[in-house]
């Protein structure tokens, strides 16, 4: 047997190490909980209430006409500021178009920014207009803060399309502004008030953006299909294009995806029938 002061020793460090679990305990409990922040109590979550036809996870699908209506709102409203750097003009075949159609929407692009060229001879720097083989160039801007490039804009933010549509559909006046709760905004937080230059919107992490209102009226743009362009519409359908730009495969990925599905579930039913054939006569 150990001896009795041994055991003693024991018994205080296993009481000293509780003691100080209690302790621990203790101050978690009654430790003063962070302040409350306006982005915390007024931070909306990206609105479910619209549809995709592309939201299901394994026959949905590109609305082509969606998409083209998509690109018309992108290239005349958001390329003023956004860049989609990372797709190339031949991909809007995707979109449907032909490759006459391909090459004029390339040439239209000038108009907001051409390709940079450089002189191997002189060190000159120049500019060219935009080819099919290109992809979108360059969107220079000027103003406060730097505009996030759109080609994976879906990808990068939670809620994806619904994300973008929220934040188009989603400014709002700060002025007597409440929560679910029936908080109002100022008056619960009076230093929340949108700093000059930024604008509110819920949907928005910090609730403030220095982005102005996009969509500002319906009839904004004038579809070529002669849909009713309604803000709410123009939000839709740009948001759906640049999912499309973000993943121009997700159909055959889909596609791929429920073939190998099809292909694993009938090997393992032959395999299971090939198993019952084999040991059929073997008794266990």
């Amino acid at each position: 047997m150990l001896p009795l002061f041994v055991r003693s020793i024991k018994f205080l460090v296993g009481g000293g190490f509780i003691f100080v679990l209690l302790i621990a305990l203790y101050g978690t409990i009654t430790a003063e909980k962070p302040a409350v922040t306006a982005e915390q109590e007024f931070h909306l979550h990206p609105k479910e209430d619209v549809t995709f036809s592309f939201d299901n996870p394994v026959l949905g699908k590109f609305d082509v006409a969606q998409l083209q209506r998509g690109y018309q709102v992108y290239q005349e409203v958001c390329a003023a500021c956004h860049s989609l750097s990372l797709v190339s003009f031949r991909e809007l075949k995707g979109l449907g178009y032909n490759d006459a159609q391909v090459k004029k929407l390339a040439s239209d692009f000038d108009n907001h920014a051409k390709q940079p060229t450089l002189d191997p001879k002189t060190g000159d720097r120049g500019e060219r207009g935009n080819l099919p083989s290109d992809h979108f160039p360059h969107i220079p801007y000027s103003g406060n803060g730097t505009p996030p490039d759109l080609s994976l804009i879906t990808k990068a933010r939670h809620g994806g399309a619904r994300y973008v549509y929220s934040i188009l559909t989603g400014y709002a006046d700060q002025n007597g502004y409440k929560n679910e709760k029936g908080q109002e905004l100022l008056r619960e937080f009076p230093g929340a008030k949108s700093p000059p230059g930024t604008f509110f919107n819920p949907y928005f992490a910090n609730l403030n953006i220095a982005m102005p209102k996009p969509l500002t009226s319906d009839g904004q743009v004038t579809y070529l299909d002669g849909t009713r362009a309604t803000v709410p519409q123009m939000a839709q359908d740009v948001s759906a294009f640049l999912t499309w730009a973000s993943e121009p495969t997700m159909e055959t990925r889909k596609q791929t995806g429920l073939a190998v599905v099809l292909f694993l579930l009938v090997t393992t039913l032959l395999a299971f029938g090939a198993y019952r054939t084999v040991w059929a006569g073997v008794k266990h």
